[in-house]
C-alpha cells in the first residue's frame, strides 16, 4: 500500500485519529498536507515526523467549516505538491448535552465544523479529481452515527448526515474512477476519550467485545486501505471499527 507518488489532504491532523492518519500516510512515502485550525505547534510537529519517516509535508491552518477556507485547503495542496489524490476529512469536535440542555449554538457548531466541512472540502477537492478521473475521498464518521448515543444529538446527527453523504457522493462520482467511503470508530485512545470520567469509561468498556478500547493509529491504517489500490472496487462503504460495539 505504497502512497509515494500521492498527494493526501487530512483535516484536523493536529492530534488524535488525524495526526495518526497523516503519519501513516506519511511512512507510506506520501506528501501529506496537515490541516489544522488552532495548535499550530501540534501540526509542525506531525509534520516533522512526516518528514523525519520520509516523506513530505506541509502545514496549512483553515477553518475548513467555512467554504472560502477549505477551498483555499485544497488549492494550496495542489499548488504546494502539484496534484490532490486522496481527501480525509477528519476534523470534528464535540459539544455533549442532553438536548433539554443543549444550546442552539452547540448544535450549529457541530453540525458546521463536521457535517459542513465534509461538504466543503469534498467539494473543493472533487472539483479537482473530476478533471483526473480519479481519487479517493474517506470521512471520518462514527458509530454514534449508525447507533446514536445519548446525550450527543449533535454530534449523532452530524455522523449520521457523514454516512448519507459518503453514499450519495460515492454514487454521483464513482463515473469518473473516484471512491467514497467512510470509516466509523468505535471509543479510540484519544484525548476526548481521556476526557470521559473513569466510571463511564469502564461501564463502555463492558459494551466492547473485544474488551478493549482502539488505538489512532487502527483507524489510520483503515484509512490507508480504503485509499489504496487494493480497496479501488469499494466505494459507498462504511468501515466500521470498533472492537465489536456496533455489529449489525
Amino acid at each position: 500500500m505504497g502512497f509515494q507518488d500521492k498527494v493526501v489532504v487530512v483535516t484536523g491532523a493536529s492530534r488524535g485519529i488525524g495526526r495518526a492518519t497523516a503519519l501513516e500516510f506519511g511512512r507510506q512515502g506520501a506528501a501529506v498536507v496537515v490541516n489544522f485550525l488552532k495548535d499550530a505547534a501540534a501540526a509542525a510537529s506531525t509534520a516533522e515526523e512526516i518528514s523525519a519517516a520520509g516523506g513530505r509535508a506541509a502545514v496549512h491552518q483553515a477553518d475548513v467549516s467555512d467554504y472560502a477556507a477549505a477551498e483555499g485547503l485544497i488549492k494550496f495542496a495542489v499548488q504546494e505538491f502539484g496534484d490532490l489524490h486522496i481527501l480525509v476529512n477528519n476534523a470534528g469536535i464535540t459539544r455533549d448535552g442532553l438536548i433539554m440542555l443543549m444550546s442552539e449554538a452547540d448544535w450549529d457548531v457541530v453540525q458546521s465544523t463536521n457535517l459542513k466541512s465534509t461538504f466543503n472540502c469534498s467539494k473543493a477537492a472533487v472539483r479537482h479529481m473530476l478533471r483526473k478521473r480519479r481519487g479517493r475521498v474517506i470521512n471520518i464518521t462514527s458509530i454514534a452515527g449508525q447507533i446514536g448515543n445519548a446525550g450527543q444529538t449533535n454530534y449523532s446527527a452530524s455522523k449520521a448526515g457523514q454516512i448519507g453523504f459518503t453514499k450519495a457522493l460515492a454514487r454521483e462520482v464513482a463515473s469518473r474512477g473516484i471512491t467514497v467511503n467512510a470509516v466509523a470508530p468505535g471509543y479510540i485512545e484519544t484525548e476526548v476519550w481521556a476526557s470521559v470520567p473513569e466510571a463511564a469509561r469502564r461501564t463502555a468498556l463492558t459494551l466492547i467485545p473485544l474488551g478493549r478500547t482502539g488505538q489512532p493509529e487502527e483507524i489510520a491504517k483503515a484509512v490507508a486501505f480504503l485509499a489504496s489500490d487494493d480497496a479501488a472496487y469499494i466505494t459507498g462503504h462504511v468501515l466500521t471499527v470498533d472492537g465489536g460495539m456496533a455489529m449489525f
